[in-house]
Parts: C-alpha cells; sequence; structure tokens
C-alpha cells in the first residue's frame, strides 16, 4: 500500500472525519457475513453474495427487500437481535491511536453506519470510552436513504459543523465508497473487508487500514 509524505503542518479549523463502522472502527464483518450468508440459505435468497449485496442498508431495508412478509420478517429481526446481543465488537488496530490523533488536535470526528441504535448502546457498552472521540453519530434512524446514497455522509458533515468537500470519509466497502464520493468528499479506502483489487478506482486512495497511519498521512491525500 501507499507510503505518503508527512506534513509538519496544517490548518484544520474547517476539516472534519467521518467513519463507517463495521469493517472500518470495529473488526465485524467477517462475523457478520457468516451470518447473513447463513441467513440467505435458510431463506433460499437467490443473491450472490447475499451478505455483500446488503452490506450498508439498513435492517428496515433488508427486511421489506428480502423478507417481506410479516413471518419472515419477525423471525429475521428475532435472530439479529440474538445475533447482535452475543456479539463481540473488537476494536480494529490502530484505531483509538488515530482517533486520539484526531482529538489531539480539535478535528470533530463522526460515525455514520446503518447499525441500530440498540446495536450502539451494545458497543458503548462494550467499549465504554469509545464514543468521547466522536462529536455526532448517525445511525440508520437517521436516514431514509442508505449507502451508496451520500445522506448519512452529508448529515454528518453538516452536524460537524464542515462543508462536505471539508471532509475525509473513511470506508470499506463498495457502497460506502460510493456514497462518500457522491458527497464529495475525500475518500480513503480500507482494504479490511474486501481485497485492494476490488476496491481499486472507487476511492481517492487505499490503504490497509489504520496501524501506522496518522492525521498527516490523512491529509497528504489528495483528490487528483
Amino acid at each position: 500500500m501507499l507510503r505518503l509524505k508527512r506534513f509538519n503542518f496544517f490548518n484544520m479549523a474547517k476539516t472534519g472525519v467521518l467513519f463507517d463502522l463495521d469493517g472500518v472502527l470495529i473488526d465485524s464483518e467477517r462475523l457478520y457475513s457468516g451470518f447473513y450468508d447463513n441467513l440467505g440459505e435458510l431463506y433460499n435468497i437467490e443473491e450472490e453474495n447475499f451478505s455483500m449485496a446488503i452490506k450498508g442498508s439498513t435492517i428496515e431495508q433488508i427486511l421489506s427487500k428480502y423478507f417481506p412478509s410479516p413471518e419472515a420478517s419477525a423471525d429475521v429481526l428475532r435472530r439479529i437481535n440474538e445475533f447482535e446481543a452475543n456479539m463481540e465488537y473488537p476494536i480494529c488496530e490502530g484505531v483509538i491511536e488515530f482517533l486520539s490523533e484526531l482529538k489531539s488536535r480539535d478535528i470533530p470526528a463522526a460515525i455514520v453506519t446503518s447499525s441500530s441504535d440498540n446495536k450502539m448502546v451494545k458497543l458503548w457498552n462494550q467499549h465504554p470510552g469509545l464514543k468521547a472521540y466522536f462529536d455526532t453519530i448517525v445511525t440508520g434512524g437517521d436516514i431514509t436513504r442508505s449507502k451508496p446514497d451520500p445522506e448519512g455522509y452529508l448529515l454528518a458533515a453538516k452536524r460537524v459543523g464542515c462543508n462536505p468537500e471539508d471532509c475525509y470519509v473513511f470506508e470499506d466497502s463498495i457502497s460506502g465508497l460510493a456514497a462518500g464520493m457522491a458527497a464529495g468528499c475525500t475518500v480513503i479506502g480500507l482494504a479490511t473487508t474486501l481485497p485492494a483489487e476490488r476496491l481499486k478506482g472507487k476511492a481517492h486512495i487505499l490503504v490497509d487500514g489504520f496501524a501506522g497511519f496518522s492525521v498527516d498521512d490523512m491529509i497528504a491525500v489528495k483528490r487528483h
């Protein structure tokens, strides 16, 4: 992956940083992929790579599109709630160091996720100090259109008081990268869920993750 030139100084007064959650901040994607692929097999969903097809969608959108009957929706929602209730949310390597650097430099940060508020409560319970790093959290309940629509990122930029073009987005999925690009942000793709080859050309730069990646590395990313 590309190593970036470090800057000694940069005026960050109007800059915001917007993060996807799963596969970016927390190492949960492989668990979700297994769960949803098994669910797709159970219900004979005729969608190639079901877990990736629904990535970025809210639970409500998944239920209405793939499990529209009341019986199926109720069963699937029960399974999701049971799965998430017992799920561990490990923080990805290098994330806390990166968030700490943003905080020390007074750079506002936000999470933009399709996750439910209930899931976020479980995340905060597991990692009580994590929420303090973020100025706002945009969840599935705050939006009407999920990724690749840019609604979530545009809302997050507004909440942190920044223009979208002054924001950096960190994403790991194709739909998420498309949402960040459509919002007009500078998009950094993380090859944590999909191989870099699948993400090539869909972000302004690709990196392996946050380990060894600094705020100055982020600043060095150019749109063109």
